[in-house]
């Protein structure tokens, strides 16, 4: 039986997927080979990492991580290489094929939220789609990334020192001079993606990207 979390967990994956589905089904051509958010990737890369994260079972991934020597850098990229087709076409109907999948590595289910949301807005950013997430989604990957250490994917030592406030819910984490943005924009800054200082207000928003834009150079 799945725990009450998998079970909430997965039917807003499936509901992100399929709504990401749908937008990438709108792109044109030349569209598919924008840069993403993720440096060194183009649209049709996040694709392909979200269909080769969709298939990624838990003893899967510890023998993919063996074979890359623990370089999660290296296992993203082959994984990209196995799941990039010649067509983007190609590689959308693979990722509706496995939509539903309840697949994942040996992590908690929030991982899996944290990866829909995040690489959505890898993609819909650049190609300025904005979507509407559901706040109790974005607060689950939001709450998870924040007890995850950087080096596992989350984005733990980003928000240290600070006081994290949604202004969007009643969400708060953490202690020291305040930080206020909606769940979106703070999951995505501590999430290592780009910050714009306009999306954040309070006493310590200043200090917050100051300390995110060093830590990206």
């Amino acid at each position: 039986m799945p725990s009450r979390s998998s079970a909430a967990v997965w039917p807003a994956v499936h509901n992100e997927r399929e709504a990401l589905i749908r937008d990438l089904e709108s792109l044109t051509p030349e569209q598919w080979f924008r840069p993403s958010l993720c440096p060194g990737w183009d649209i049709h890369d996040v694709v392909a990492h979200l269909v080769d994260s969709a298939k990624t079972t838990r003893l899967g991934f510890v023998r993919r991580l063996i074979a890359a020597k623990f370089d999660f850098d290296k296992d993203n990229e082959r994984g990209i290489v196995r799941e990039r087709t010649a067509t983007p076409e190609a590689t959308l109907t693979e990722f509706r094929r496995i939509r539903e999948t309840t697949k994942t590595p040996p992590a908690a289910p929030a991982t899996r939220l944290v990866e829909v949301i995040v690489h959505g807005e890898d993609i819909r950013r650049p190609l300025g789609l904005v979507h509407s997430y559901p706040s109790g989604s974005v607060e689950a990957a939001l709450s998870y990334q924040l007890k995850t250490g950087v080096f596992m994917g989350g984005g733990k030592e980003r928000a240290l020192g600070f006081r994290l406030q949604a202004s969007d819910s009643q969400f708060h984490q953490g202690s020291g001079p305040e930080v206020e943005g909606t769940l979106l924009a703070l999951l995505m800054a501590v999430s290592g993606r780009p910050v714009h200082a306009e999306d954040f207000s309070g006493e310590g928003a200043a200090s917050f990207v100051r300390k995110l834009e060093q830590a990206s150079h």
